[in-house]
């Protein structure tokens, strides 16, 4: 069969490339090799982590530590039942959704491995089956996959990646983790509060160096209170299999050990069969596609999208480029500022961030000043027990523009939004004191944060009204 849109791959950015061509009238075909829609995001990787951290708080009661004191746990034996459990239900209800949504937009849904054999024709392979089909235009969407060195001897039970997590049958009583990433932080800070003790390795000075020092600095601090053993700056040398536990030896001479090893460290991408080389498209060392600002490879009807084209790698980034590589395709404009992308880390706390951090500033010798609110000192905070949480706003000392919105706490990943929405208007801080958030809510802290930042200010700066505003804040 011809199409004008096949897509590779059922995940959050296969899945917006092909409803987006669907809307605008065309004729799409979308190809998964598992045997379920969803890819990575849905069955290993975003949702059920998300699931699992939900499931934690949950069970272990962490957010009402505050109140009822540092050992209330509303289960006090977690297994890995109880996680599995939440995961299972969520991850259907996914399925289902994306299953329907294809089924709604006429998209032909076909399982099978794809593989190329000219620039405009894929056979798909399923069992002992194969189908050729055409397309004018195609989107390789088929993500990522951990890293799986040599050096490593992966057994699946004691030495696992992260995608084997949700195949445990039983929850280790201890864990290294290696690598202080994303994903490694928010599965260290995920096991830490089930009670279980976590070694977390990074080679770099600090965790997540691409976010606002200050906020790491307080994940840092609160993953170390909730029993994270950190090991920053340095590197591993071996990693052993030992008869009743695993073994790792750093750079520095300490030797770790633990009852289960995750390795963290890096994912790549799942371009291997494709035959992509035989079409004039070469993936890098590490599987992944290079693409122009219009996610376009080399040959200008295949786009990719998605974790296969690297950094950021975000099921939100990666459904915002799934739906403009559709729309270059068939010539709709479309316009998004990704100098405004979002970031969400669901570390425990979870963490959130929108624009330059501090660094960025400050390398770039820009003036900017900082507004800061903390969850304790807001009604919300007390009522949820989050006595962590804070918001940082960056602005400039002269226009007062929003720069930047950087949070750590409950809701943090929510709280960003309204930043966002500033940023993207060319909003100041000033916003923010001249309307009225609900009370009590964690917005409020917007208010609270740009209230601070304007104190910092030398008022001959201020405009006249500013000035007499500011004699009212204390």
């Amino acid at each position: 069969m011809h199409y004008e849109m096949l897509v590779i791959g059922t995940g959050p950015a296969g899945q917006k490339a092909a409803v987006q061509s669907a809307k605008l009238g065309k004729k799409v075909g979308i190809i998964e090799r598992a045997e379920v829609v969803g890819g990575v995001c849905i069955n290993s990787g975003t949702i059920p982590s998300k699931s699992l951290r939900e499931a934690v708080l949950y069970l272990s009661g962490f957010h009402q530590r505050a109140v009822y004191g540092a050992e209330y746990r509303l289960k006090q034996d977690i297994t890995m039942e109880d996680l599995a459990f939440r995961c299972s239900h969520v991850i259907t209800e996914e399925i289902h959704i994306i299953q329907k949504q294809m089924a709604r937009n006429n998209v032909d849904l076909m399982f099978g491995a794809a593989r190329f054999i000219d620039p405009h024709r894929l056979v798909i392979r399923h069992g002992d089956e194969e189908t050729e089909q055409t397309a004018d235009h195609i989107v390789v969407a088929v993500g990522s996959k951990p890293a799986r060195p040599d050096t490593v001897p992966f057994d699946g039970h004691t030495i696992i990646d992260t995608d084997e997590w949700l195949t445990l049958k039983c929850l280790p009583t201890s864990l290294i983790i290696i690598g202080g990433g994303v994903i490694g932080s928010e599965y260290a800070s995920i096991a830490a509060t089930m009670g279980i003790k976590v070694m977390l390795i990074d080679q770099r000075p600090r965790l997540l160096e691409f976010a606002d020092h200050e906020i790491i600095d307080a994940l840092q601090v609160q993953m170390t209170a909730i029993g994270v053993d950190l090991h920053v700056n340095d590197q591993v040398v071996r990693v052993q299999k030992e008869a009743d536990h695993v073994s790792v030896q750093l750079q520095n001479g300490k030797q770790l050990n633990a009852s289960m090893v995750m390795y963290s460290a890096g994912r790549i991408g799942s371009t291997a069969g494709l035959n992509l080389e035989a079409i004039g498209i070469q993936p890098d060392a590490r599987g992944r596609l290079k693409v122009n600002e219009h996610f376009q490879t080399t040959v200008p009807h295949i786009y990719a999208v998605g974790d296969v084209i690297g950094f950021p790698a975000l099921a939100s980034t990666s459904m915002q480029q799934g739906r403009l590589a559709a729309c270059h395709a068939f010539g709709l404009p479309s316009d998004v500022k990704w100098q405004l992308l979002p970031y969400g880390i669901y570390t425990i706390p979870e963490i959130s961030m929108v624009g330059p951090t501090e660094q960025d500033l400050m390398r770039d010798q820009v003036p900017y000043e900082v507004g800061l609110a903390r969850y304790q000192e807001i009604a919300r905070g007390k009522l949820i027990g989050d006595d962590i949480g804070m918001l940082k706003l960056l602005f400039h000392k002269q226009t007062r523009q929003l720069f930047g919105v950087h949070a750590i706490g409950e809701g943090a990943t929510e709280l960003v939004h309204i930043g966002q929405a500033v940023m993207a208007h060319g909003g100041k801080i000033d916003y923010f004191i001249d309307n009225v958030f609900n009370y009590p809510t964690l917005a409020e802290c917007y208010m609270v944060a740009a209230l601070a930042g304007l104190n910092r200010l030398p008022r001959p700066w201020l405009p006249s009204e500013m000035a007499a505003r500011q004699g009212g804040i204390a």
